[in-house]
């Protein structure tokens, strides 16, 4: 069975950093994409960033490339995204997911293309 974990969300002001860490287990992930999605309150659920499992490749959302960082760890099975210079328009439900490969191209932006989902975890950016 399938599980993603997410921990490490919380509130922070404006400018600090945070790292949200999801565990993944129940498969092997050689042939999916990790994402971190998220969603704010009256929103939809938006794209924030996602890691190739196998290779590495990694894709971020416009808003927040070059203030976040997405890794993975395949020997701990984690995936984890690294924020810096959080702003209040951050704040949001952060959930990690995880989507097949076959048409990574075409969904990975796609929070409907996603086949599993964590939980989520809270992050707060108080200005």
């Amino acid at each position: 069975q399938v599980q993603l974990v997410e921990s490490g969300g919380g509130l922070v002001q404006a400018g600090d950093s945070l790292k949200l860490s999801c565990a993944v287990s129940g498969r092997s992930f050689d042939s999916y994409g990790m994402g971190w999605l998220r969603q704010a309150p009256g929103k939809e659920r938006e794209f924030v960033a996602a890691i190739l499992w196998k290779e590495g490749t990694t894709y971020y959302s416009d808003s927040v490339k070059d203030r976040f960082t997405i890794a993975r760890d395949k020997g701990e099975m984690t995936v984890s995204l690294q924020m810096t210079g959080l702003k209040p328009e951050d704040t949001a439900i952060y959930f990690c997911a995880a989507q097949s490969v076959l048409f990574w191209e075409r969904g990975v932006r796609k929070s409907t293309e996603y086949d599993y989902w964590g939980q989520g975890t809270q992050v707060t950016v108080s200005s």
